[in-house]
């Protein structure tokens, strides 16, 4: 099976169960409070269904259209427009009859389920799988950092030591760190092992987006040759894969950043490099293209093998701690970074299925779908409570109002509301996948 079809089923499964899960949220308590639920819906079902069966007085289904699913509340106007029935008497069973309330508790319950899920499915991971973490310890040789953050006093080789005076339990985590979060200080021990204290300006995180500097620190490699292209400096000057590079114009070279930084200054000249081969040294002469490309790509086996990691395993109850806190955290950095959705970067790099597709792994692997599944819940938890018409956060926006003023929304005014959230809503969506389709056709 392709990785392609892998991703595909994967992202079909993970939908499937928190939309079904999502509309529970709803149907349960609408049917707590004695509201009629008239249809529970996977999937859109225009014009036609895949499966449907009446239990009750709720017919269950399956749509065709895979943009998400449904409950039909009676008395409510939703995406069905249902206005012949808006159009009679209240009747006690009806949404639009129950207190302002109940109605706010239904409204809720699908964002409650998703953060509930994503919860509790990171609290399994750690029981199950536990975490892998990296530490300084198990990175002895250190970050490669890029130039603009060496501005502010990072250095190749650095080691996190703590961020704002906390430790950084997974020394990994420095980029998301910086990029979502409140970083101030930085303590970090430079290769030759003294120890500095690095001010972070505020705006480090807008720099890295905006600039395209993801990740900033990445872990130093080796300079093993992976592949070499055709018909380009390096190839014709005689390099082979599985050379390593040892030094270039004169100047000895361990890892990839040592490398690139003396190619760099020395960009459009003859460059004198020193190859390993087997137990052989060999000089070659390059002079890369115009663009400053010898043509080869680095292997990273010797980085994986050199990348350590240190396992921690989880009782219980340090697995419903430990979940408990990686789901808010997960939640908290996937809202702080909302914001560059509104630059004309961001607007960019939004995605649609294609883009939550790439989330999940090329091949089946149980703990990778897991926690997959766990983030795309807190991300649906998130989108749906937006203030937009036609999502759960419009309704309970209106409803916030009903119980503040005291005064409904008149039907005629909500029917143009929803309206008009639903073409935002497929504005969005095209717009997202569109966004994937471009950068399938030209990235």
């Amino acid at each position: 099976m392709t990785p392609f079809a892998v991703k595909a089923i994967q992202l079909l499964v993970s939908l499937s169960l928190l939309i079904v899960l999502h509309e529970l949220g709803h149907f349960i308590p609408a049917k707590l409070f004695k509201t009629r639920v008239e249809k529970f819906y996977l999937f859109f079902d225009v014009k036609f269904s895949l499966f449907k069966k009446k239990i009750g007085e709720t017919v269950y289904g399956i749509g065709w259209l895979p943009l998400g699913g449904y409950v039909k509340i009676s008395g409510m106007i939703d995406e069905s427009m249902d206005k012949e029935q808006m159009a009679q008497p209240p009747q006690p069973w009806e949404f639009r009859s129950k207190p302002a309330w109940q109605r706010l508790i239904i409204m809720l319950g699908g964002v409650t389920v998703n953060i509930i899920v994503g919860f509790v499915i990171y609290m399994g991971i750690l029981y199950f799988y536990g975490q892998n973490i990296t530490t300084n310890e198990d990175l002895p040789q250190g970050f490669a950092v890029t130039e603009q953050f060496k501005e502010y006093g990072f250095q190749d080789g650095d080691q996190i030591l703590s961020i704002n005076g906390e430790p950084l339990e997974d020394i990994l985590e420095i980029n998301r760190y910086i990029f979502v979060r409140d970083v101030s200080k930085v303590e970090v021990r430079h290769a030759d092992g003294s120890t500095e204290i690095v001010d972070v300006p505020e705006d480090a995180g807008s720099k890295m987006f905006e600039s395209g500097i993801m990740p900033a620190f990445t872990p130093r490699q080796g300079t093993v040759i992976d592949s070499v292209w055709a018909d380009y400096p390096a190839q014709k000057a005689g390099v082979l894969v599985s050379d390593k590079i040892i030094s270039i114009n004169g100047q000895d070279v361990q890892y990839l950043d040592e490398f690139q930084q003396i190619a760099e200054a020395n960009k459009g000249n003859e460059n004198i490099v020193v190859i390993a081969r087997g137990n052989q040294l060999d000089t070659l002469k390059i002079i890369p293209d115009d663009k400053g490309t010898f043509g080869v790509t680095f292997s990273n086996k010797e980085l994986r093998s050199q990348l350590g990691q240190t396992k921690i395993d989880y009782t219980l109850g340090e697995s419903i701690v430990g979940g408990f806190g990686f789901g808010y955290n997960t939640l908290r950095d996937y809202v702080a970074q909302f914001k560059y959705v509104f630059t004309k970067k961001g607007a960019t790099q939004v995605g649609g299925f294609g883009a939550i597709g790439n989330l999940f792994p090329g091949v089946w692997d149980w703990q990778s779908f897991w926690a997959t599944t766990a983030l795309i819940s807190i991300i649906l938890a998130f989108m749906n409570i937006l203030p937009i018409p036609a999502l759960d956060g419009g309704h309970v926006m209106f409803l916030m109002y009903e119980i503040v003023t005291g005064r409904k929304p008149n039907d005629k005014f909500m029917e143009y509301a929803q309206m008009v959230g639903f073409f935002i809503l497929i504005a969005l969506v095209l717009f997202a996948n569109g966004n994937d389709i471009y950068r399938w056709l030209f990235e």
